[in-house]
């Protein structure tokens, strides 16, 4: 099946949604279905100018290659003040990328070029998906701070420099990155990011929800910058006795 606009990955689980903005949904939610935490910050200043900033981001894509960290989420519903929390690893590469979801539900999100796998050991179930068409818009949120340049950045969202701030003993720069897209902006009011001012990728993302005021914290630990990521990785290997499903529209 290919990923048309009336599908939506939410909690970790494929729906059918009609609506024709899922699409830039299903984007952010695979995030928000799968890390962070929230950190206490140090004391914060100026950083100088987003400028700078940017050289320094382009200095450090030019050589990224690859990534591995643990992630852990917390996702927050204002309404009912309710605070979740998922944890898990997440190892990139390219345009491949395997997150690992341990506690408290397992599951497996591997993305791989144009494909898309979603598997659940509870239910003996692996759902495959084609992005398609879509591939370039899934990466904007997927592939957001893992050696970005400042062009790339700039042509999705519109950016501004907030201040610098300590995460984990690690001094970073926030930015706050508003959606161009109108269509975009309906489903993601604003991502805040924090990258580490030492590897220039992230520590922390936001991502804020439109209309309810819900939101999901993506914390990255135990980074590890260009770590050697075999193939055998990123290759969808299943239990034997696992259900492959398409599912339809």
């Amino acid at each position: 099946m290919a990923l048309t606009d009336s599908t939506v990955l939410l909690g970790g689980n494929l729906f059918i949604w009609r609506n024709c903005r899922a699409t830039i949904a299903l984007c952010a939610l695979i995030l928000m279905a799968s890390a962070g935490r929230f950190v206490a910050r140090g004391q914060t200043r100026s950083p100088g100018t987003l400028e700078s900033v940017f050289r320094q981001m382009d200095g450090g894509a030019k050589d990224f290659h690859s990534l591995s960290a643990d992630i852990e989420r917390t996702k927050v519903t204002v309404v009912v003040n309710d605070h979740s929390t998922e944890t898990g690893s997440i190892q990139v590469r390219g345009d491949k990328m395997l997150l690992d979801m341990k506690v408290p539900d397992p599951r497996t999100i591997l993305r791989t070029g144009d494909s898309l796998y979603v598997y659940t050991p509870g239910l003996k179930r692996v759902e495959e998906y084609n992005l398609g068409k879509n591939r370039t818009l899934v990466d904007q949120f997927l592939l957001l701070g893992f050696g970005t340049d400042s062009k790339e950045m700039q042509k999705s969202y519109l950016v501004t420099l907030l201040k610098e701030d300590k995460i984990d003993d690690r001094k970073t720069i926030e930015l706050e990155l508003t959606p161009k897209l109108d269509a975009v902006r309906a489903q993601i009011s604003k991502i805040q990011i924090w990258l580490d001012e030492s590897s220039w990728l992230p520590v922390q993302q936001e991502f804020f929800e439109a209309g309810s005021g819900d939101y999901s914290i993506v914390h990255y630990s135990k980074v590890v910058r260009n770590p050697g990521l075999p193939d055998s990785l990123f290759k969808p290997h299943w239990p034997k006795g696992t259900e492959r499903i398409k599912p339809q529209d």
